[in-house]
């Protein structure tokens, strides 16, 4: 009697594990399949054939020149001068664009986090760039640089910057400027986003309660609203770093790559030597270096948002 209570005992516990390890190990990844099937259709095998090309000499110029090469697309990159002119000019239209929305988004935020008549209307009006498709907003700056019918250079002209008013766009040493500028327009609206709505989740007490103990508006910005606001800075600027190193749009459109390869970064390198060239397994290998700066810098910023959510 005691043995066969033992047994059923037994049994039970393990039709138990055998429902809980179903319910929560099993059934999840179940109801997740067709999606996850998707992403990996849509992705994953891309990403793969992606960099499997890097290995090959897929160069539709030289239909009978094609197979694997092992290495020699990435050994090519080495003595590729263009290649390192479009690594820097990245990083300066990465820089400079990131840089410039982030402190005028920032400050956008903290404006609209205010009250002030006309708020409404002045929060559609910073949230329509983001709205605009990127190759009319690209075509629109494009005229607004053009000496003949825009007005941008004979203004920077009478405040004294140009010796005269021509086109910036054409010019080695400063075209990079112009889709910069049209970049900033077009992607402070995502900082201001969602700045706003990580200051809105900060408790209006720890505000009221600093006032009280006598801080000033720069010490309430410096020990609450920053400290709130690193881990979505954190997780936005990486965010926006990849969008930004990988947006040839504006670059294509306004000055094409030009002056001289001046303007030329790594994602419209890419975009030129495969589509241009027809030379689809350098372009490939261009893809994948860029794809492991990136991944260095994500988990970088990762590890450094982990830091600050801890703190």
């Amino acid at each position: 009697m005691i043995a066969n209570t033992h047994t059923s005992v037994t049994s039970g516990e393990t039709r138990a594990r055998r429902s809980f390890y179903w319910r929560y190990m099993v059934e999840p990844y179940f109801y997740l399949s067709p999606a996850l099937i998707l992403i990996g259709v849509v992705m994953l095998v891309p990403l793969i054939v992606g960099i499997s090309y890097s290995f090959q000499s897929i160069a539709l110029l030289k239909p009978f020149d094609t197979g694997w090469v092992g290495l020699e697309n990435y050994a090519a990159l080495w003595d590729d001068r263009k290649f390192w002119l479009a690594l820097e000019n990245t990083f300066r239209w990465t820089i400079g664009s990131l840089s410039l929305q982030f402190l005028l988004g920032l400050g956008l935020a903290l404006l609209l986090n205010t009250q002030f008549r006309g708020k409404r209307l002045f929060q559609a009006l910073v949230f329509l760039p983001w709205a605009v498709p990127t190759f009319l907003s690209a075509l629109t700056w494009a005229w607004l640089f053009n000496p003949v019918i825009g007005p941008l250079p004979h203004w920077l002209h009478d405040l004294g910057l140009l010796s005269e008013p021509y086109n910036i766009l054409g010019d080695p040493d400063l075209a990079i400027w112009g889709p910069i500028t049209a970049n900033v327009w077009f992607g402070v609206p995502f900082f201001a986003i969602t700045l706003l709505a990580a200051l809105q989740s900060i408790p209006s007490e720890l505000y009221e309660a600093a006032e009280m103990d006598g801080a000033s508006a720069w010490q309430c910005f410096t020990k609450i609203t920053l400290p709130f606001l690193a881990p979505m800075i954190a997780i936005t600027v990486m965010l926006r770093t990849i969008w930004i190193a990988n947006f040839a749009d504006m670059i294509y459109v306004m000055t094409g790559g030009g002056p001289a390869n001046s303007t030329q970064i790594l994602s419209s390198y890419i975009f030129t030597t495969a589509f241009r060239k027809l030379d689809f397994g350098y372009a490939s290998a261009i893809a994948v270096a860029l794809l492991g700066l990136l991944l260095i810098y994500a988990v970088i910023l990762l590890f450094v948002r982990q830091k600050l959510v801890k703190v």
